[in-house]
Formats: C-alpha cells, sequence, structure tokens
C-alpha cells in the first residue's frame, strides 16, 4: 500500500486528483500484496438466490413463486444483471442455494441448495446452526470456483422475494440501529405495508434478543436468528475472495448486510470489498457507514441481482489500470510542481 501511494503521488496528474479512486487502488495493491495489483478483470457474478419464510407476515405484495421465476429469467438471460453484465463482459453465475421451488437444471446455475427456503424468523431462528455454517462454506467454494475458472474480480448478486426484510433485520442487529432507521420499502411497497414490515423486523429482533444490537454474539447465530440463505452465502463469498487476495464489488442492501457478517466473522475480508453503489434501501448507507466503505455510485438504485455494482466495475478497473499505465513524471519528461518556497526563504 506505500508503494502505490508512492507510485500515485509519482504519476503525471496532481496528487489525489483521482479522488476515490487512488484509495480504491491502494487497498486492492494491500490486498494482492503487490504493486500494481493485478488488474480485477475478467469479472464474475454470483446471484445467490433463496426464499424467506418471513414472506409468511406480509411484507411484501409479491409472491414467493417470483424468485424461481427469476431465477429462470437469468439464466435465459434476460434480466438486467444479464445485460448490465454483458456491457461490461462479466459473466453470470446463479446459485440456488435456497429457492423453495425445484429447478431445473440449466447453464449458468449451481446447484446449492441447503433446504426450500428458511424458516420464518419472528417465529424462531431462520437457519439451524448447520444450515448457516453450509451456507457459508457453499459462499466460500462459489468464490473459489468462479477463481479457479480465471475470475479476477467477483461480484455479489442476490434473489429472493422478502430478502430485504431480513437485511433490515441484520443491519440492526449488527449496527445497533432501529428497526425504523433501517428498515425500506425494498419492491416499492406502500405505507401500511412499510409500517407491518418494520413491526416484523422489531418482532424478529425481539424474539432473538437483537432489539439493541448482537453485542458480542456469535456472527454466525445472528445470521441464523435472522438472516437468509442468500446473505450467508454472500457472506462467505467475501471471506472466500479475501482469502484468495481477489476484490469483490458489494451490492446493495442484502449485500451491505451480508458484508456486516462477513466482517465480524473476519475483519480483514473487508480489505478487498469494494461498495459499488449507495442503494436507496436506508439500510444500506447504515451498512456501509458501519463499515467505513465508501460507495462509488448513487443512482438510487434498489434493483438488486447485482446491477448497482455492475455499474461501478469500470471505474474499479479503471482505479487499477492507471498504476498500470499513466507514466510518472520522471518517465513522461514532464515537470513537477515546484516546492513552495519556505517562510525564512522569502525576503521583505
Amino acid at each position: 500500500m506505500d508503494d502505490a501511494r508512492d507510485l500515485q503521488s509519482r504519476l503525471t496528474k496532481p496528487p489525489g486528483s483521482l479522488g476515490v479512486l487512488e484509495e480504491v487502488s491502494i487497498r486492492l495493491a494491500g490486498l494482492a500484496g503487490r504493486c500494481p495489483p493485478p488488474l480485477p478483470e475478467p469479472a464474475a457474478v454470483a446471484v445467490f438466490a433463496a426464499d424467506h419464510g418471513v414472506h409468511a407476515q406480509g411484507v411484501t405484495p409479491w409472491p414467493q413463486e417470483v424468485t424461481a421465476q427469476m431465477v429462470a429469467n437469468f439464466t435465459a438471460g434476460g434480466a438486467v444483471v444479464n445485460a448490465f453484465a454483458k456491457q461490461v463482459g462479466a459473466r453470470v453465475t446463479v446459485v440456488d442455494i435456497g429457492v423453495a421451488a425445484p429447478l431445473d437444471p440449466a447453464p449458468g446455475l449451481l446447484d446449492r441448495k441447503i433446504a426450500p427456503g428458511t424458516a420464518d424468523m419472528t417465529a424462531g431462528p431462520a437457519m439451524t446452526a448447520g444450515e448457516v455454517r453450509r451456507a457459508v462454506a457453499a459462499g466460500i467454494e462459489v468464490a473459489r470456483e468462479l477463481v479457479d475458472q480465471g475470475a479476477r474480480c467477483l461480484i455479489t448478486g442476490d434473489m429472493g422475494i422478502a430478502n430485504t426484510t431480513a437485511s433490515a433485520a441484520l443491519i440492526a442487529a449488527f449496527t445497533g440501529l432501529p428497526p425504523e432507521r433501517v428498515t425500506g420499502r425494498g419492491t416499492g411497497i406502500d405505507d401500511a405495508t412499510h409500517a407491518r414490515k418494520v413491526e416484523v423486523v422489531r418482532a424478529a429482533l425481539a424474539r432473538h434478543g437483537l432489539l439493541d444490537g448482537a453485542g458480542s454474539r456469535d456472527p454466525l447465530d445472528v445470521l441464523a436468528a435472522v438472516g437468509g440463505f442468500e446473505h450467508a452465502g454472500i457472506a462467505g463469498f467475501v471471506l472466500g475472495a479475501a482469502a484468495l487476495r481477489v476484490p469483490v464489488v458489494l451490492d446493495g442492501v442484502i449485500a451491505g448486510s451480508a458484508a456486516l457478517a462477513a466482517a465480524e466473522l473476519s475483519p480483514g475480508a473487508l480489505a478487498g470489498c469494494v461498495a459499488g453503489h449507495r442503494s436507496a434501501e436506508p439500510g444500506h448507507a447504515a451498512a456501509v457507514d458501519h463499515l467505513g466503505l465508501r460507495p462509488l455510485v448513487d443512482l438510487e438504485l434498489r434493483l438488486g441481482e447485482g446491477t448497482g455494482a455492475l455499474l461501478a466495475l469500470p471505474l474499479v478497473q479503471g482505479a487499477v489500470r492507471v498504476l498500470h499505465e499513466v507514466a510518472t513524471f520522471d518517465s513522461a519528461g514532464v515537470a513537477e510542481k515546484e516546492a513552495a518556497p519556505r517562510n525564512d526563504m522569502i525576503s521583505e
């Protein structure tokens, strides 16, 4: 990282003129352990798909069947994530980590199903201790598989009707913020449904003793209590990428809540995380602020799937490419700014 800071200061541009992108390049040099770091390309998106028992509490007007239907749309190439991935040359892999319906095999679909959806977190833990560990392990393995296949940058994606409810519960638990501060409108619910969603999150947190934050609770216990299979999978995905020293571009509120769990499990995992964008969901701002990450794009997106992260991918790649391709003042024969004269050298 010191080498990257030094190189940034010698490139043919005013120091600091690339703003946040300079810090991105420095952090990724630290992750790789070399300067310049490898170019973060090609990229691969993993869309973790799962269903949620809390759907029964009326937190969304969308039927649960939409999760499986959207998985079919992803594998057919018809979703926004597919369009954005094609634009930046990224490959899309869909991971069935807990979809309620059985899915037919399809190109680009990985079967890592832990169970057909979580249990209702307002009635008991969403996952058992064994299930949450298997889901995290599955995420780690997906990261390894994609890197073994040549990916040099990983992107988080998600799909799951009612997953913003579980995300809000996780964010409240890990940050200690109240449910009304972190619970958003997800797919665009009305005021009455939003009020119900806030109370459902509050009830789940109270049920598991998490209303005032997770405290010293084991992060896997928190994930099991109020998370989803896709949250646990993405947490593992982040951990696996960090172990392989490959950067991860995080998407929106689902990825942010999962990254909170990953950071609690291993703080060093954040070294390779880049917040691709700031979601319109209020919980996402709380998550990235708690993680100390600076989102690169703010377009009021709230789709998920990995779409915001994909839009930010060229910025991450450009940040690293600068270290590879921009000349230094010495090599380009460009004069540097003269040092300011010292006061004791200025005569009256």
